[in-house]
């Protein structure tokens, strides 16, 4: 494949008649293919189905303090279930709550608090201006709960390593500033893990508001693909250094270990953090699923149990990974269009086109039967400035619908850029 960048206007014009004949093959095949979350497949939800046997008459339904899960009560999860996730987040157990399904409720209602009673301090919504700092290319969803509560996002770039710091550093001089979102490990949708530096200097900042809280969404704590795993060093502990321990809330859920619709999601956070959030549960809710708790940890005894479940992950991911970056490397390494991530861990592929190109590759992807991700949807308020990012979720397709999804995706690119130089 020859590099776009390089050819002169004769040879563009006969490679876009090409790539649109390869075009129009793949809108006659009347395609219907999904690649726009980040959703594990059937093959990973069978692996969860013990689940809906472990908790019966027969097993009982009490949990090891002889609690019975069938009743009221236990308002922040079952001890056995924090004592796991006090392993999977490296933070002590009575610093854990554990809910239901989503993290991303226990991040709306940590967002909730800070906006309508506080941290111990005015509640945002009285102090004027509410800023949130949002590493981008980053997560929609966390985009969206500021859009919900009119928080003003401030985009930062995110590195190889993590945020830009310098620029982190300078805007939480701004007492309007109360929180920065991170997916700190494999992150969405770029794949990289945070490095130990800017672990450190995210712990050491020093904002104006002293109600800045960091939104630290560890979602992919322990998804890897490969046995050479990208390490992340503990936030909490790095924050108690420096004395800081009240900055920072971790998230994190078994969705993409169990059963997304029905897993359990983690909150840690420090003593002072803790007794804030359980004065306004002990109003919001009577507790938890605890038997969908109970349920997995009798799947998961231990934290061993738990990593050998994700290595079955890890199994049937890998080849849905490489069968994606494969594609990509045949179709675009070399025409100068397209750079890709290549994460060791995580649910997403990052790709960069032409600038001003993203959005047409969507549009020419729904033209040939492929949903993906809408492009910009991974910036603040959707608008990538350059036009420029495409998330690709190989997740949930097969191996072989992957493969013909990566090549609709690659002659879309194609043809976005071929137009674009042709102009």
């Amino acid at each position: 494949m020859a590099n776009y960048l390089s050819m002169n206007r004769d040879a563009l014009s006969v490679e876009f008649n090409a790539v649109k004949q390869e075009f129009e093959e793949i809108k006659g095949a009347k395609l219907s293919l999904d690649m726009s979350r980040g959703k594990p497949g059937a093959d990973q939800l069978d692996l969860s189905d013990d689940l809906l046997t472990l908790v019966n008459k027969d097993s009982g339904y009490k949990s090891q303090n002889g609690t019975d899960c069938r009743n009221y009560g236990g308002l922040d999860g079952l001890n056995e279930m924090k004592a796991l996730f006090s392993k999977v987040l490296g933070m002590d157990a009575d610093n854990l709550i554990c809910g239901n399904n989503a993290s991303l409720n226990l991040m709306f209602d940590v967002i909730t608090q800070g906006m309508v009673t506080g941290f111990g301090d005015e509640p945002w919504v009285k102090q004027g201006k509410v800023k949130f700092l949002c590493p981008a290319p980053g997560y929609d969803r966390h985009f969206g709960i500021c859009e919900y509560y009119g928080i003003e996002m401030i985009t930062v770039k995110c590195t190889e390593t993590g945020p830009d710091m310098n620029a982190v550093e300078e805007l939480v001089k701004d007492p309007a500033v109360k929180g920065m979102w991170c997916v700190p490990k494999y992150s969405n949708p770029l794949g990289i893990t945070y490095s130990d530096e800017t672990v450190k200097r995210i712990a050491a900042l020093k904002p104006a508001a002293k109600d800045f809280r960091l939104m630290w969404d560890n979602a992919y704590v322990i998804h890897d693909l490969y046995e050479e795993t990208d390490k992340l060093l503990n936030i909490y502990d790095e924050c108690v250094k420096c004395g800081k321990e009240d900055m920072v809330f971790q998230f994190t859920s078994t969705s993409k270990i169990t059963f997304p619709g029905a897993g359990i999601a983690a909150m840690g956070c420090s003593p002072y953090n803790m007794k804030l959030i359980k004065a306004r549960m002990t109003v919001q809710t009577i507790g938890p699923d605890k038997l969908n708790q109970l349920s997995h940890t009798r799947m998961f005894p231990t934290y061993e149990a738990l990593l050998g479940q994700m290595k079955k992950h890890g199994d049937i991911l890998r080849p849905k990974f490489e069968a994606c970056l494969k594609q990509f490397e045949e179709a675009l390494g070399d025409t100068g269009i397209a750079s890709w991530t290549k994460p060791r861990g995580g649910y997403f592929i990052s790709m960069e086109v032409l600038d001003g190109c993203a959005k047409r590759v969507g549009e020419l992807c729904r033209e040939a039967g492929l949903i993906i991700t809408t492009p910009g949807a991974t910036f603040p308020y959707g608008k990538d400035p350059k036009d420029s990012n495409l998330r690709i979720a190989p997740s949930f397709p097969g191996v072989d619908e992957l493969a013909t999804a990566a090549k609709v995706l690659c002659v879309a690119v194609r043809y976005a850029a071929l137009e674009k130089l042709l102009k």
